[in-house]
């Protein structure tokens, strides 16, 4: 059996790529031990070869609530408890309502929102008093975008779930928040469902419309999430913290 972690533990779904993998280098600076899960074997194995090798990559599917009970007994035998869950798995495609099947409705909210409350039910029993669970939504949950109709209501359901369950955790010592990014420059950007030769000017129209005049990075994101989890948030629950470079002020 693996020896539990004398380092505060992480746990970052969705973590081999984008926000994720960002925030699993910041983490490990931080003196985090980091769990990352994936299912993609080419990004599974990208995240193996670039991230440190202190940082433990785990196959699991974001929907399947089975794949959430191995994760959870792997964190069991390899941390034996838990400091931080970020729950950052999620997709997102620009699908117009004329083109919307049940398929793509299906698989927004079975990954963003379903997933992410089954796995934080089946990893709950490892986290106690001090611990952090921060959820990824967006910018878009508030701030309309044509064709991101379901992946907003996806978004805006996991705001919901902050709220009530920053008040389900709070008395276990266990604070529950939210980071909304806007424009961040990560692969999922690139698998938007927006053509590649239009991407660029769409980058570039984006960033010229923020007031900051630019797209931000994963790795903004990532020292977001290592605050929430710090003492130095240790009276911030039930939050959204928006990282937008002002475009929900606009």
């Amino acid at each position: 059996m693996i020896q539990p972690s004398p380092a505060p533990a992480a746990l970052i779904t969705g973590g081999t790529t984008g926000i994720g993998l960002a925030t699993a280098r910041v983490l490990h600076e931080h003196g985090y031990a980091v769990l990352v899960t994936g299912r993609n074997p080419d990004t599974l194995a990208e995240a193996r070869r670039t991230l440190p090798g202190e940082v433990t990559v785990f196959r699991a599917d974001a929907r399947s609530i089975a794949d959430a009970e191995a994760l959870a007994t792997e964190l069991r035998q390899r941390f034996g408890t838990l400091r931080l869950a970020f729950l950052n798995a999620g997709i997102a495609r620009l699908t117009p309502l004329e083109t919307l099947d049940e398929e793509s409705y299906d698989q927004h909210f079975d990954i963003n929102v379903k997933g992410q409350l089954f796995t934080l039910q089946r990893i709950l029993p490892l986290l106690g008093t001090g611990s952090s669970v921060i959820f990824t939504s967006s910018v878009v949950s508030d701030k309309a975008q044509p064709g991101m109709a379901v992946y907003a209501a996806t978004k805006g359901a996991q705001l919901a779930l902050v709220r009530t369950l920053a008040a389900d955790l709070a008395p276990h010592g266990i604070r529950v928040n939210a980071v909304s990014p806007g424009m961040i420059q990560t692969p999922a950007l690139d698998k938007s469902g927006i053509h590649a030769e239009a991407l660029d000017d769409f980058r570039n129209t984006m960033a010229a419309k923020l007031p900051l005049g630019r797209i931000g990075t994963a790795e903004e994101v990532g020292r977001l999430v290592a605050f929430l989890a710090s003492p130095d948030a240790s009276y911030i629950t039930g939050a959204n913290m928006i990282a937008d470079g002002g475009m929900s002020t606009t």
